[in-house]
């Protein structure tokens, strides 16, 4: 079976997106199967995800016509339209980095990261955030996102991407591990 990786180009791959983001929640999935398989926090709509895709279009990870992966791409200009983003936005832009704060490097934040369960363990993540580095590595010098402290699985993956744990942060009523991937260091592939 060939997966590719690229870029959102078809309002249809939104709706997969979409479809996959609604079988992943933490509030869709039984607590034993998100401790074992990973979960998503924030919920997002149809109209949210469009907007995010027309901003900065996603990478997805497709086979079939059907969406099986997907990073999410958000930048400033949907940082105030969703809370849980919003407090990401924040904190990354007061955290404490190399000497200075992270708000002062040119960065892209993740808005979310999943891969259908069939699919886990076959290299996707790392596929789909050495694409995004390839596309946005010359506008932007990392790539930030936050994972629940309560699902290992996500920063393991986080990890094997080459992505660094830069601390732990409470907000929206959970705690996070915030995790950066430094392009300037090192692409991922």
């Amino acid at each position: 079976m060939t997966v590719s990786i690229k870029l959102v180009s078809d309002p249809a791959e939104i709706v997969g997106i979409f479809k996959l983001h609604q079988a992943n929640l933490s509030t869709t999935l039984s607590a034993e199967e998100a401790a074992n398989e990973g979960f998503l926090s924030a919920q997002y709509d149809l109209n949210f995800l469009q907007r995010m895709n027309q901003i900065s279009p996603a990478v997805i990870a497709v086979t079939n016509d059907v969406v099986v992966g997907y990073v999410l791409v958000a930048t400033t200009d949907v940082r105030h339209e969703h809370p849980l983003l919003a407090d990401l936005f924040n904190t990354i832009d007061r955290w404490p980095f190399e000497g200075g704060v992270l708000g002062n490097r040119r960065y892209v934040v993740c808005g979310q990261l999943c891969v259908a369960k069939a699919y886990r363990g076959m290299g996707l993540v790392q596929h789909m955030y050495g694409y995004l580095a390839r596309e946005l590595s010359d506008q932007f010098d990392c790539v930030i996102t936050d994972v629940a402290l309560n699902n290992p699985r996500s920063l393991r993956a986080h990890l094997k991407s080459g992505f660094i744990v830069c601390g732990q942060v409470p907000y929206g009523d959970i705690d996070w591990y915030l995790v950066l991937c430094d392009w300037r260091k090192r692409l991922v592939s």
